[in-house]
């Protein structure tokens, strides 16, 4: 196993060098306590594995809070710490782009993709048409489906914390259906004529469908984050034509074209949402659940009747 996880790591430091992965050093820390290592490709889904793993599993993101995970670059430190995990989670439906390529140099080790069973939502933008979102963690619906998989997943790689990780995931999914109802009496408390959602990148679509919102964007998604004059011409019109009062933009992009939406409109800029990435602990979105109700009083503020006088 030592001459295979040597082996993957030269293999990761020769796909650094031929397909441009960063090599800067974030290495993930080795296991250290016995316990069986999981990864999860970035801190949202970490944040779900931690409430269902308790303490029986060690569990650990690749990327860090603030980073973008569409296009992040996995360094070989990366793949390194990744060759001894006992498991490694991606959300899938194509947000991680690069995690192929990664389990591929990090060697044989067991993957799970939370998504994988959902019927997905898809994109009708440009060139990303018919091609499924993957922001389904946020509608905590669907997170309660990532729950369940997780459970799944930690009973099949530790038998003996069967009764543990079944009573994390009702405990925290109990914690998703008081979110759900809070959601839903925000959203039905708007006025009928501001229940548009106005965001950078198009990672609403879940949470706006089972909520009762509509959506619109500067971009489908991050990957791509080109805002051309036809797009932004079309949203202005949007939000002029609705006399929508705020518009918001993502934690892990720039905020500069939503803000000059808002200037051509009229529009508040009314916050950073987030949706990709947790904070850290000292900033508003340290967790999923905090995530959540951080974008709902955002979107409370800005669509209430209490946030504009348009």
């Amino acid at each position: 196993m030592r001459l295979i996880r040597n082996g993957c790591i030269t293999a990761a430091l020769l796909l650094c060098s031929v397909v441009g992965l960063s090599c800067r050093d974030r290495s993930i820390p080795a296991a250290e306590d016995g316990r069986p290592k999981v990864l999860t490709t970035f801190t949202v889904l970490a944040d779900l594995a931690r409430n269902v793993a308790g303490d029986r599993l060690q569990v650990q993101s690749i990327v860090k809070p603030g980073s973008e995970i569409h296009g992040y670059q996995p360094t070989p430190s990366d793949i390194e710490g990744a060759s001894d995990a006992d498991l490694i989670i991606e959300n899938g439906l194509g947000l991680e782009l690069w995690f192929r390529r990664f389990t591929a140099a990090a060697g044989p080790v067991p993957t799970l993709t939370l998504a994988g069973a959902m019927d997905p939502l898809l994109i009708s933008e440009d060139a990303y048409a018919g091609k499924p979102n993957p922001h389904a963690w946020m509608s905590p619906k669907r997170t309660m489906a990532y729950v369940d998989r997780l459970e799944q997943a930690f009973t099949r790689l530790d038998p003996a914390g069967a009764e543990t990780y079944s009573a994390n995931a009702a405990a925290y999914k109990a914690q998703l259906q008081e979110l759900d109802v809070d959601l839903r009496n925000t959203i039905e408390a708007l006025p009928a004529n501001r229940r548009l959602l106005v965001s950078c990148e198009g990672a609403f679509s879940y949470l706006a469908a089972d909520y009762g919102l509509e959506e619109a964007y500067l971009w489908p998604v991050n990957a791509e984050s080109e805002v051309t004059p036809k797009r932004m011409a079309r949203l202005i019109d949007t939000i002029r034509e609705r006399r929508v009062p705020a518009v918001f933009c993502e934690s892990t992009v720039s905020d500069q074209a939503q803000r000059e939406v808002a200037a051509a409109t009229g529009a508040r800029f009314g916050g950073t949402f987030y949706v990709d990435s947790l904070s850290d602990s000292e900033g508003p979105a340290p967790t999923l659940l905090k995530l959540q109700r951080h974008n709902v009083d955002l979107i409370r503020r800005g669509l209430g009747v209490e946030g504009s006088n348009r």
